[in-house]
């Protein structure tokens, strides 16, 4: 993090210090929201949350290390006082990032952001050192305490930006100005927040950039060929667009030979402008060769060799648990932990990387898929019509109402599948952990509400 001191932080902030605070308290580490993972000489946001708040955990994170609390009302601690928890250090991030010489890249869409982040950020540290986004924390909060974790020598800042309504993304771009904006795709998470549909995904997406400098200024809009409503974006932007594609163009970075091994890893030919050079991905499915054509095109556009993009890209291994996460057990029964999210669109996808790994049994362990306003019913149906497609051996379907409507439309699409229908991740594990067998291959994927990571914990545990 870069040195502030309380008097610092306050006038970045346009807070005070309470009575006692030295102004001259340094701060030397980064800021936490969490009392149990301060780091000692950093910052506690003491934010009120659902079920906690933070200012009652503030005496805690300083014993265990915080110098100091940015807090919206008094505490038993040294602590610089705000009208808002939360628009403060976002203040508080504007004013570090003016402080830093990183390129900054921010990185959305509907599917695949957080691996799209972990890929671009290790091909990148062949370049310069990185900072980038902790898993998926990529709202108000965690877009801000990833830039306040950025050092004088960052080279590149990896923000991944999400979005649940239109003004999030413009929000972050004011809070800090990306320099590279990346769309992978504009797909149907969260979709139930928008009342306009993917219209309105899109035009949240596109916030990003047409946030973004112009190209005189070092703009660059990586943008999908591929997605229609992402293309269009070029429209809306001042920088200079740079495309991506699984199909080829001469001035398209795209992909090239394509072939699936028998554990569902892509091989490729990536293709950018200046050359070619092949990639082993160590990643599950197909899909997510979009994912590093476009981390390819932005490295490319960064001036970075097409060789070693590939090799980078070809090193680099999964960072963020619960995305397409492998676990062989050692009995040899091998988890696929997809669990951290779900919409229809990262489904489909899970479920087509499934089909395509060689395997004794295929199961999926499907949940419910939450945000999706009235398009709920239909897509959890459209579901149970893609799972009974995925040459399954067995479906296990996990909830109530919108999970009955999976087992139906699979049961109505296949009537020779094994369909086991249950309440939550104990039933589940219930059904599943005595008949597993070496070679058994199983996905586990849901939205977050469902709690499927306690599944994969107890399956991987036994």
């Amino acid at each position: 993090m870069i040195p502030l001191t309380a008097a610092a932080v306050a006038a970045a902030t346009g807070g005070h210090l309470t009575a006692g605070t030295d102004p001259l308290l340094p701060v030397t580490a980064p800021a936490s929201i969490d009392s149990r993972r301060v780091h000692p000489g950093g910052l506690f946001a003491a934010v009120p949350g659902r079920h906690t708040d933070g200012h009652d955990h503030a005496p805690a994170a300083i014993a265990a290390g915080a110098a100091l609390v940015l807090a919206s009302r008094p505490v038993a601690a040294p602590a610089v006082q705000v009208a808002d928890v939360t628009v403060a250090l976002g203040a508080l991030a504007r004013h570090v990032a003016g402080q830093l010489s990183a390129t900054v890249i921010g990185i959305t869409g509907s599917n695949g952001k957080t691996s799209t982040k972990d890929l671009a950020a290790q091909v990148l540290a062949h370049h310069g050192p990185v900072t980038a986004t902790d898993g998926s924390y990529n709202n108000e909060l965690g877009f801000p305490l990833t830039v306040l974790r950025a050092t004088p020598d960052t080279r590149y800042l990896v923000l991944e930006m999400g979005a649940r309504g239109r003004g999030h993304l413009g929000y972050l771009c004011d809070l800090v100005t990306p320099h590279v904006g990346v769309v992978l795709n504009v797909g149907t998470a969260h979709i139930g927040q928008y009342p306009d549909g993917q219209a309105g995904i899109a035009a949240a997406k596109s916030e990003l950039v047409a946030g973004l400098p112009d190209a005189d200024h070092g703009g660059l809009a990586v943008l999908n060929a591929d997605d229609p409503l992402v293309s269009a974006m070029a429209d809306r932007t001042r920088a200079r667009p740079l495309w991506w594609s699984h199909h080829p163009g001469p001035t398209r970075v795209h992909a090239r030979d394509v072939r699936l091994t028998p554990d569902g890893r892509a091989e490729f030919t990536l293709r950018t402008p200046e050359g070619a050079a092949p990639v082993t991905l160590s990643l599950t499915g197909r899909h997510h060769i979009g994912n590093a054509l476009a981390v390819a095109a932005t490295a490319h556009g960064l001036g970075l060799d097409t060789a070693m993009i590939a090799q980078a890209l070809t090193d680099a291994r999964p960072r963020s648990a619960g995305r397409m996460q492998t676990i062989v057990r050692d009995d040899g029964v091998t988890l696929i932990h997809d669990a951290y999210n779900a919409n229809p669109d990262s489904m489909a996808a899970a479920l087509t990387a499934l089909a395509s790994v060689t395997a004794r049994r295929r199961i999926a362990v499907l949940g419910e898929m939450a945000e999706l306003g009235e398009h709920a019913a239909h897509a959890h149906r459209h579901l149970g019509v893609l799972a009974a497609q995925a040459a399954l051996d067995l479906l296990v379907v996990v909830g109530d109402d919108h999970a009955a409507l999976i087992a139906d439309a699979a049961r109505a699409a296949r009537d020779d599948l094994d369909i086991v229908s249950v309440r939550d991740a104990r039933q589940a594990h219930d059904a599943l952990h005595r008949g597993l067998h070496p070679g058994d291959l199983v996905l586990i994927k849901a939205s977050r509400a469902a709690r499927l990571e306690d599944l994969v914990a107890a399956l991987n545990d036994r």
